[in-house]
């Protein structure tokens, strides 16, 4: 009798509250954990179960094996604060205002930024639009306990800092990119506890650090629903302006050791390279473990994928192109699900889908309201992940530092501003590798995504305007 009425209050109160949950749920262990594991600029390929023999990585190729694996998954830009931003809005960047990154360029010539010069920067000031709806914030209310630990990339004033984004606890860098041992930028610290700098742990590798704080969390909050948004800098390039590190990918020397020296710039950045991905292959095996040790494992959803395309020391074949271009290398990422009982092991889905998918799955995977006011470009892939209906998306748009491109089922269009032997329209069903332009051969289709294009460009600029790039 007494969890009758216990249900019923729940109904009641769900009923009667917009934004809540959709379907009364006996208690607050029915949700469930969500294990969200974004990787930083990792190659398409560089994954053992994405075909690729010289790398190591057999946690995440179990991962697979024991879920399903994307070989057609987008985001939705190929530089990493907009992608982030996408993830967490649900929104194209065009659309929450921040399809650019939040950072200085000084770096490239090795200037060093006084204390008060770096507070008054770009890199220092700018951040997501505060109106911006964030899926944690949407959790939270729903009875979850939410941590990020790593990058986080969509601000470092207070306002715009995880605390006062959705999250409960905190522990990374805010900025785009750090040394991974001094945890600088410029040589300025750039590590965070919740809204505090923080110097308590230089000296330590960066990917150590995060999967301590992730383990600590998950042993403190196993007995109630918890988001764990786990997002390395690694195999990001170091951050560093050190001459001697500056162009490396750093790693510990156990992880080096694992992988031939090599005498060529390129042959040593590659063994960086998949040293520190073998690293944070490491580190989810031992996140992994600990959630099956609690006996978490059946109700914990683990969503894994790279924030774009890879870049130095990477692998994106057969892909061309690379991070920070519209060719698929850059746009076109590894991308995994498990969830026990609901995805089927071992499933390989070929359809199109995005980043942009994410925030509405997350919803329904809850059973969360979107609110009413919310405009989000994406839509829950949880009926294609349980087997029940098979989708996938139309089209998807891209525009990044004066680049552009546009896909509409297989084929592609692409215009860059700035690498001229980028334009082409494609036919990526026979040549994924956008070697062969038919925007000749094939006039009509090759207008239509152009057309296509523009409509979502009058789209984007006549929706409600976001900071910080947008002038309003």
């Amino acid at each position: 009798m007494k969890l009758f009425y216990t249900q019923l209050a729940l109904t009641i109160f769900c009923l009667t509250n917009s934004g809540c949950l959709k379907k009364a749920k006996d208690t607050k262990q029915d949700l469930p954990n969500i294990l969200l594991i974004v990787s930083d600029d990792q190659g398409y390929n560089d994954l053992g179960i994405y075909g690729r023999e010289d790398i190591k990585t057999p946690n995440l190729d179990q991962l697979a094996r024991d879920g399903a694996r994307f070989t057609n998954f987008y985001v939705t830009c190929s530089g990493c604060t907009p992608s982030r931003g996408s993830l967490l809005t649900g929104r194209y960047p065009q659309r929450n205002g921040t399809y650019e990154l939040f950072r200085n360029n000084r770096i490239e010539d090795g200037h060093v930024y006084t204390p008060y010069e770096y507070s008054t920067s770009p890199e220092r000031i700018l951040g997501m639009d505060t109106r911006e709806v964030l899926f944690p914030e949407l959790l939270k209310k729903a009875g979850y306990y939410n941590g990020i630990f790593g990058k986080w990339d969509l601000g470092q004033l207070k306002r715009f800092l995880p605390l006062q984004r959705g999250f409960d606890e905190y522990y990374g860098f805010s900025n785009t990119g750090i040394d991974y041992y001094t945890h600088e930028r410029y040589f300025v610290p750039s590590m965070f506890r919740n809204n505090e700098p923080t110097i308590e742990d230089k000296g330590t590798y960066s990917t150590s650090l995060f999967e301590r704080e992730a383990l600590r969390f998950i042993t403190e909050n196993k007995d109630h629903p918890f988001l764990l948004y786990l997002p390395f800098n690694a195999p990001h390039g170091s951050s560093s302006l050190d001459p001697e590190i500056r162009g490396t990918i750093q790693a510990p020397p156990e992880y080096l050791a694992l992988y031939p020296e090599g005498t060529t710039v390129q042959e040593k950045r590659r063994r960086g390279y998949m040293a520190a991905v073998t690293c944070m292959d490491n580190a989810i095996g031992n996140v992994l473990k600990l959630i099956e040790s609690y006996g978490l494992t059946d109700n914990t959803i683990v969503i894994f994928f790279s924030d774009n395309g890879g870049g130095m020391g990477s692998n994106n074949s057969p892909l061309s192109g690379g991070k920070g271009n519209m060719r698929e290398g850059g746009l076109r990422v590894p991308c995994i699900v498990k969830w026990p009982g609901k995805v089927e092991e071992g499933r390989v889905i070929e359809n199109f889908i995005s980043s942009l998918e994410i925030f509405p799955t997350i919803l329904d995977i809850t059973g969360i309201e979107k609110p009413d006011s919310l405009i989000i470009d994406g839509f829950s892939i949880l009926p294609l992940l349980s087997g029940e209906k098979d989708l996938e998306r139309e089209e998807m748009y891209w525009e990044f530092r004066e680049e552009y491109a546009a896909k509409a089922g297989n084929l592609k269009w692409i215009k860059s501003d700035r690498r001229k032997q980028h334009n082409g329209f494609f036919d990526l069903s026979r040549d994924v590798a956008e070697q062969n332009d038919l925007s000749e051969q094939n006039p009509f289709e090759y207008q239509m995504v152009q057309e296509k294009f523009s409509a979502w460009q009058r789209e984007m600029a006549e929706t409600e305007p976001r900071g910080p790039f947008k002038n309003f």
